[in-house]
């Protein structure tokens, strides 16, 4: 007889938070994973939880808000449980502007914002303000959303290890796969799938980011030429990140990191000379489709994935586990058909 109600194989942040949802509903959960937690993309450094632009609204962008919504309370929760800090705050962020057209258009997103995020959050353009903590904007306005977190990922992702242990659950590097089985083994297992399929189904993309020892803590994030700029809670700022489909070396930084540190310190002078304390690099899941999958294995009969957290897997997962949960312990699928498997097939 099976000691485990449930099995989820990798301890990144989809993987935990399948098995701390189950956890929390009285399941037995056992994680398995031989590299152990946060051991891939959320071990990463960035932790910008960006909202979709309030446009063309859809079930990926509802399905995203709701999941925002929730980074509080679950945090809190996990930090409750733990003692441990995540580095979760809803500090919102700016981003320049840079001309009357892009202007005209930030405005009409802020009536968007308005239908479709509610009074949970402002979209709102808004003058330059502290010159020492601002994006360069040619039009002297920016976009400030107050919608935007920011979470520490690595921190987070082994306080909510601790927080599923707390609640009886267990983490192993290797073991019998028992009860209901998900995946959520990031581009692997993306690549395992691709080759169980005629076509691609997913792969993985290397991002390379910065940790320099300078403290905004509370401060907004930043966002400008495509450079993400996150203030931490232990005093670091991060910056992040590229974003390569073809590498050799998924853990090795080199000039491409590089060129971003350079870029930001000459977009941002106030971080000129803050010293970088770690370069980090990785490899993010990315389904074919770009969103998350989620809901019964394609390859693995009687199984569940929860995959493809491409950029938004922080943001995605207390609604992702929620989801998960509803469909592996009770056969209620609720998941968004944009984020079922066979659109990534």
């Amino acid at each position: 007889m099976a000691t485990m109600d449930v099995t989820v194989m990798g301890a990144g942040v989809f993987g935990l938070s399948v098995a701390y949802a189950c956890a929390l509903r009285g399941a037995k959960v056992r994680v398995i994973d031989p590299s152990g937690v946060a051991a891939g993309a959320s071990g990463g450094i960035v932790g910008a939880l960006a909202p979709h632009v309030p446009e063309k609204w859809g079930e990926k962008k509802e399905f995203q808000l709701e999941s925002l919504l929730m980074q509080a309370d679950f945090w809190a929760g996990v930090t409750a449980r733990t003692g441990l800090a995540t580095g979760y705050v809803r500090a919102g962020r700016l981003q320049p502007l840079a001309d009357g057209a892009a202007i005209a258009l930030a405005k009409g997103r802020a009536v968007t914002a308005a239908e479709f995020w509610g009074d949970a959050a402002v979209w709102e353009v808004v003058p330059v303000g502290d010159a020492t903590w601002s994006p360069p904007s040619p039009s002297g306005m920016l976009v400030h959303d107050t919608l935007t977190a920011l979470i520490h990922p690595r921190a987070a992702t082994k306080a909510l290890a601790a927080a599923f242990v707390a609640l009886g659950g267990e983490i192993v590097s290797d073991g019998p796969a028992e009860g209901r089985v998900v995946w959520a083994t990031g581009w692997r297992g993306l690549e395992e799938m691709t080759a169980q399929h005629a076509r691609l189904v997913g792969a993985g993309a290397k991002g390379q980011g910065a940790l320099l020892q300078f403290d905004a803590v509370g401060l907004p994030q930043l966002f400008a030429e495509t450079l993400h700029i996150v203030p931490h809670f232990d005093g670091t700022v991060a910056i992040g990140s590229t974003t390569e489909r073809h590498f050799d070396d998924p853990f090795a930084t080199d000039d491409l990191l590089e060129d971003v540190i350079a870029k930001a310190r000459q977009l941002f002078p106030v971080l000129a000379d803050a010293p970088v304390i770690e370069r980090w690099a990785g490899v993010r899941p990315r389904s074919r489709s770009r969103a998350p999958m989620l809901g019964a294995h394609p390859f693995r009969r009687g199984e569940f994935v929860a995959n493809g957290g491409f950029k938004i897997g922080f943001g995605m997962a207390p609604k992702m586990g929620e989801v998960m949960a509803d469909l592996v312990l009770e056969d209620r699928d609720t998941i968004p058909d944009d984020f079922r498997p066979e659109r990534s097939l």
